[in-house]
């Protein structure tokens, strides 16, 4: 459909942003609709970094500061100033820069507040309030805090329950502003919801929002939304933001278009039976399997942490690789892993996975983790 959407567009017309055209209205409206009523201000682009490239400089012009915290293990984008706010990425490269600062991922299965703690969302959030304490006491101030709605370089992360309200109250009282990466999450994964953030209350609503990657089903199509008061202050230099392509004809045709599926075939319910559906054969094979520590996960958006030890919670990175591996030569079926350490296969499908696409995908891992355990395969202290 939304191929359809961009033939019909451009045999029509297409042209740069800066000629009126009813299709970027529209698209914005039907945005609109599926958010805060505060979020309210877009501005299209073509890719997920350049939505969270101008959400930092909204915020840094808004808040006329710098420093900005993150989460360990964040991935936001491959341009050079999103890889200065993502460890995933300068930890690898020149290191941490003095105006980043981060903060614990809130991981309650092998983070530092774990799913035996009464109140896992408050402590996250205190470690965020602490190290705002500390940035202040170095006479810094920070612009904004930034974060995934579910962190997923960081391995398929579901946050705990209140973490975003908190902390958004911290960082507000600090001076700061709250930016939610629905790059990977939006546009209804996690089926309940069309919005990660959403996951974590109605009474919450982030300040900035970005968003891409499933935006235009493959076309490159990104946006950033925002109030009329954050707005307001980046347009108050005087100098004008422009995007050529940015929220084009054939570019909003399609978003159009992705919206109109989303809604006709039912893709969030879709999100929410097969999701769940998943989760629930991923934790039989759990009991089966001792290798497998966690299963975790909402909607179409799922994690299967590999263990060597579920005491010790110790990663299994080459066994993870090796079932990659097999899936890929054996099965047909392309899967990736996540995490730290790499010991998280993620399921992120496409929103048309089906219920015998999870009975398949699980039929096939669970072969190949009984043929480890059959054939004692010492995986984890060999090369594969």
């Amino acid at each position: 459909m939304s191929n359809m959407a961009a033939a019909a567009q451009m045999e029509l017309l297409n042209t740069n942003s800066r000629f009126l055209h009813d299709n970027i209205v529209l698209y914005a409206d039907r945005l609109a609709s599926t958010l805060p009523e505060k979020l309210c201000i877009f501005y299209f682009v073509n890719s997920g970094s350049e939505a969270n490239d101008l959400a930092l400089r909204l915020a840094q012009q808004h808040t006329q500061r710098e420093d900005v915290v993150v989460l360990d293990h964040a991935y936001h984008g491959h341009l050079k100033s999103l890889i200065d706010i993502s460890p995933y990425k300068f930890r690898k490269l020149a290191g941490q820069k003095e105006w980043v600062h981060v903060a614990p991922l809130p991981d309650i299965y092998r983070g530092i507040y774990r799913e035996d703690h009464p109140s896992p969302g408050q402590a996250y959030a205190d470690t965020v309030k602490h190290l705002i304490e500390e940035i202040q006491q170095k006479g810094r101030k920070i612009s904004a805090f930034f974060a995934e709605s579910l962190p997923s370089v960081g391995g398929q992360i579901v946050l705990p329950k209140g973490y975003f309200s908190k902390v958004a109250e911290y960082v507000r009282s600090a001076g700061g502003v709250f930016v939610a990466d629905e790059v990977q999450t939006g546009f209804g994964r996690v089926g309940s919801h069309f919005w990660g953030f959403q996951l974590q209350g109605e009474d919450f609503c982030p300040d900035i929002v970005t968003m891409g990657k499933p935006m235009g089903n493959g076309h490159p199509l990104a946006c950033v939304v925002t109030t009329k008061e954050i707005a307001e202050a980046f347009t108050a230099n005087g100098v004008e933001y422009f995007n050529t392509f940015g929220g084009n004809p054939v570019s909003c045709a399609i978003g159009l278009a992705v919206l109109d599926v989303i809604e006709k075939e039912d893709l969030r319910g879709n999100a929410t039976r097969v999701g769940t559906h998943l989760k629930d054969l991923l934790k039989k094979l759990q009991a089966k399997h001792d290798v497998i520590g966690d299963v975790r996960g909402v909607g179409l958006f799922v994690g299967l942490e590999l263990v060597t030890d579920r005491e010790r919670r110790t990663p299994a990175t080459k066994t993870a690789a090796w079932v990659v591996k097999r899936l890929k030569e054996e099965d047909q079926i392309c899967v990736s892993t996540d995490g730290p350490w790499d010991n998280v296969l993620k399921f992120k499908p496409p929103m048309c996975f089906s219920l015998e696409n999870a009975d398949l995908v699980v039929r096939c891992i669970d072969r190949i983790l009984t043929d480890v355990t059959a054939n004692d395969l010492k995986l984890e202290n060999e090369d594969i």
